[in-house]
C-alpha cells in the first residue's frame, strides 16, 4: 500500500473543508526513501563526528559502544525525515490539484 495523506480543502458555502486524499506514487514514495536514505547516512556520519567531539570535551572514556550510543540518540533525535519528506511531497501534489489556496 502507498503513502497517502488527507489535507483540508476549503469549500465556498460551508465552514467545514473538504478532506482530500492523496496519494504517491511508487516513483514518488521510491524517490523520498532515497532522498532520505541518502540524508540520514549523512546525519549518522555528522553524529557519530559530534558523539566523539562530546567524548572528548567531556573526557568520557571512548568505548565504541559509547560512541554509537551518543551517536545513535543524536541520529533518532535528527532523523525523522522519511515522513516528512513523503508528506512535503503529498502536500506539493495537493498544492498542485488544488491551488494551493487552501
Amino acid at each position: 500500500m502507498g503513502f497517502s495523506k488527507a489535507f483540508p480543502k476549503t469549500v465556498r458555502g460551508t465552514s467545514y473543508p473538504q478532506w482530500e486524499e492523496i496519494f504517491l506514487t511508487d516513483a514518488e514514495e521510491s524517490d523520498a526513501d532515497e532522498q532520505t536514505r541518502q540524508e540520514n547516512i549523512i546525519l549518522m556520519k555528522e553524529c557519530l563526528k559530534d558523539a566523539e567531539a562530546m567524548i572528548s570535551e567531556f573526557g568520557l572514556k571512548r568505548f565504541q559502544t559509547s560512541l554509537l550510543q551518543i551517536a545513535i540518540a543524536l541520529f533518532e533525535k535528527r532523523a525523522s525525515h522519511v515522513v516528512y519528506h513523503k508528506e512535503n511531497r503529498a502536500k506539493e501534489k495537493f498544492d498542485k490539484l488544488f491551488g494551493g489556496k487552501n
